[in-house]
């Protein structure tokens, strides 16, 4: 278990710093963006694995004994190979917590704007932020990313200088020393049988717990506190396109022909990029009541609610971003609302629907141009529309000038409905 657990920890580090060397400066060139973000993805997952990887090998450790290191090492070896294994226990925990508290901050420390992106296992579920962190004043929130990440990046070098070490002793050991050590670990090397230093003192064991801990809270106390940010520009206020209360107003009905909709054969779906990669999603919970005939345009209506926490692109960390605060928020907004009551026939079966859209607190004249088709009762009805996600307020605190998420999303129905009786 030992071993296992070594080498895989050991295979998650050494991944772990060419992702952060690399990733950290192809985030800024926009040819590179879409993929350094999905590594962002990635690092941030195996810092989780190498977390909970660490916690199993130190509750494994704390059960079973150390393996006892040779008679013929000097003392100050063992003191610093014992201070160094420490050392390693204290950075493999430090460095994933100082990562996610720089991830529950929701700041880029690049930009020096904020940056509110949620956290997935490999996208497969998604892992919740530092409740205190995530919801502190921004002011805090800013302090804390700059603090963070100066810590993460300098332990990150701190692992490098210990990789180095240990690596250079364990070869010292196998090929100078000749006393075995490094079968412990790696099992295909001859184990040599020979006189073993007895266990140390007490007071040793916490010296060498000590140094080995205090060289990890004394650099990352240090790097944190030098890297003070600048102080925060004045923040710019933003003018609201409209601003109505979030509570649905109840529905007037209208006198055309009413229509009983599919929802098994309706999908109302949306499209945009992402660091210049395209995605799309689907709202799987919504509701329509319709009003509508081509002879009666005059009393035609469509009201629309959606459940904006049922927006779902497939990927647990953009999904976790669109439930967060400054994107759909539908703790506070739990529903978006789309009426049209002007019809107007373009030619053939094509129309356009005029209305309003209302997602959270932002109220948007929109035009829905679609086509109508009825065969035997049943109406087939298609149509999409581009929207500006900052007349919505969605992403304006993180992506306001659409750097990462594109401002233009195309949202389209699809409608399947039987004429009500």
């Amino acid at each position: 278990m030992a071993i296992t657990l070594h080498w895989l920890i050991a295979a998650a580090i050494l991944s772990m710093i060419p992702m952060g060397w690399w990733m950290g400066d192809a985030i800024n060139d926009p040819a590179q963006q879409a993929l350094a973000y999905r590594v962002f993805q990635i690092h941030k997952s195996v810092g989780f694995l190498i977390l909970a990887l660490t916690v199993l090998r130190v509750l494994w450790r704390l059960a079973h004994p150390v393996p006892a290191l040779p008679q013929a090492m000097k003392g100050w070896e063992q003191f610093a190979a014992r201070a160094t294994h420490v050392a390693f226990y204290g950075l493999m925990i430090a460095l994933p917590l100082t990562g996610w508290v720089y991830v529950s901050a929701g700041w880029a420390v690049e930009t020096d704007t904020p940056l509110a992106v949620a956290t997935s296992w490999f996208g497969l579920f998604g892992i919740p932020h530092i409740g205190f962190v995530e919801h502190a004043a921004e002011a805090v929130r800013r302090n804390i990313a700059f603090a963070s990440m100066g810590a993460h990046s300098k332990l990150a070098w701190g692992v490098i200088v210990l990789v180095v070490l240990h690596v250079g002793a364990a070869l010292k050991h196998q090929f100078l020393n000749r006393d075995g050590v490094l079968a412990h670990m790696v099992p295909v090397f001859k184990h040599v049988d020979g006189p073993t230093a007895p266990e140390p003192k007490s007071s040793i064991k916490w010296a060498e717990r000590l140094v080995g801990l205090g060289f990890v809270v004394i650099l990352a106390t240090a790097t944190a506190i030098a890297a003070r940010p600048a102080p925060m520009l004045e923040e710019t206020t933003r003018e609201p396109v409209t601003a109505l209360a979030a509570k649905d107003a109840d529905v007037v009905v209208g006198t055309a022909q009413a229509w009983n909709i599919d929802k098994a054969q309706s999908s109302i779906t949306f499209s945009g990029t992402h660091s210049g990669a395209p995605f799309t999603g689907t709202f799987g919970e919504w509701d329509a009541k319709v009003w509508f005939d081509p002879a009666d345009l005059a009393g035609s209506k469509a009201v629309v609610t959606i459940s904006t926490a049922s927006g779902k692109t497939g990927d647990a960390t953009k999904d976790g971003s669109l439930g967060g605060a400054e994107w759909f928020d539908p703790a506070t907004y739990p529903t978006a609302r789309f009426e049209a009551d002007s019809f107007t026939i373009l030619g053939g079966n094509r129309f356009e629907a005029r209305g309003t859209l209302r997602i959270k607190t932002m109220t948007v004249p929109v035009v829905l141009p679609f086509t109508f088709d009825e065969a035997s009762g049943v109406a087939t009805v298609e149509g999409k529309v581009e929207l500006d996600r900052t007349a919505f307020d969605l992403g304006m605190a993180s992506d306001a000038a659409g750097s990462w998420v594109s401002k233009a999303i195309e949202v389209s129905i699809k409608v399947r409905a039987q004429r009500a009786s």
